[in-house]
């Protein structure tokens, strides 16, 4: 279930079972209403490949198969952890197994934290926001309880206000649910949010959920994943690009 924090006041959860969220174009933003960053989480804000890249070879070790290359890695990234072992078993000619999911999960949220870090200047870019009346939610399909521990670990879980994981809903990104429940989470409607991300399924989501959308420079999806949204080339550009993107929606 998707996760929702409010400072230091704890949090809730929120039912895994919900009616499909409206359609309709969202209502203009009031004066009185925060404006939420939602973010992706892998390659937008943290540098997650390294601990994924030990955790998957080790995995092959374990299934007899040799290892993989930094850059393939990155490659199977983006799409949910089931999917990236489908990409990761297919190329060494392997059918989907869950045990091997599993085996894979469990090491993985063991060690999550290792290596990875923050990418540079993003804990200043979340500090601006944050001053500068944002609330920040992270919309994410690598699984709930991973991305929990994962962001507990690096101090970013108290700073947010909702937490949508890969499993928390009943679909994920590109679908726009996945996003438009985050925003719920988070306490806000459609208007005045904006998805931050690095991969298309941020973009496609964006758009089906009718909000604005920044696309990272720094991430692992190439610049052709922007599909047309504005580029923010390095983390200290996010202030006056989130507000930019509002501004253009007509916020």
């Amino acid at each position: 279930m998707a996760s929702s924090w409010a400072g230091e006041q704890g949090h809730r959860a929120l039912p895994r079972k919900r009616p499909a969220l409206p359609r309709n174009p969202p209502a203009p933003i009031r004066p009185d209403m925060e404006p939420i960053a939602v973010f992706d989480l892998d390659g937008t804000l943290v540098d997650s490949a390294p601990d994924i890249h030990s955790a998957l070879n080790r995995l092959m070790t374990r299934l007899g198969q040799p290892g993989f290359s930094r850059a393939e890695v990155i490659g199977f990234i983006g799409d949910g952890v089931r999917v990236l072992l489908e990409r990761a078993l297919g190329a060494r000619s392997l059918p989907f197994d869950q045990a091997a999911l599993d085996s894979f999960m469990a090491d993985y949220t063991a060690h999550a934290a290792y290596e990875t870090r923050l990418f540079p200047g993003v804990a200043e870019a979340l500090d601006a926001l944050k001053a500068g009346g944002w609330r920040l939610a992270v919309c994410t399909n690598k699984p709930e309880i991973a991305a929990k521990e994962l962001l507990g670990s690096l101090g970013l879980l108290p700073r947010l206000s909702a937490l949508g994981g890969g499993d928390s809903f009943p679909v994920r990104k590109p679908h726009p649910d996945h996003l438009r429940r985050t925003i719920e989470a988070a306490g806000g409607l459609g208007a005045g949010a904006v998805m931050i991300g690095d991969h298309h399924n941020d973009m496609a989501a964006a758009r089906g959920a009718g909000i604005p959308a920044v696309f990272v420079g720094w991430g692992y999806g190439p610049l052709a994943m922007a599909e047309g949204a504005p580029v923010a080339a390095t983390p200290p550009e996010l202030p006056h690009e989130l507000r930019a993107a509002l501004d253009r929606f007509g916020a």
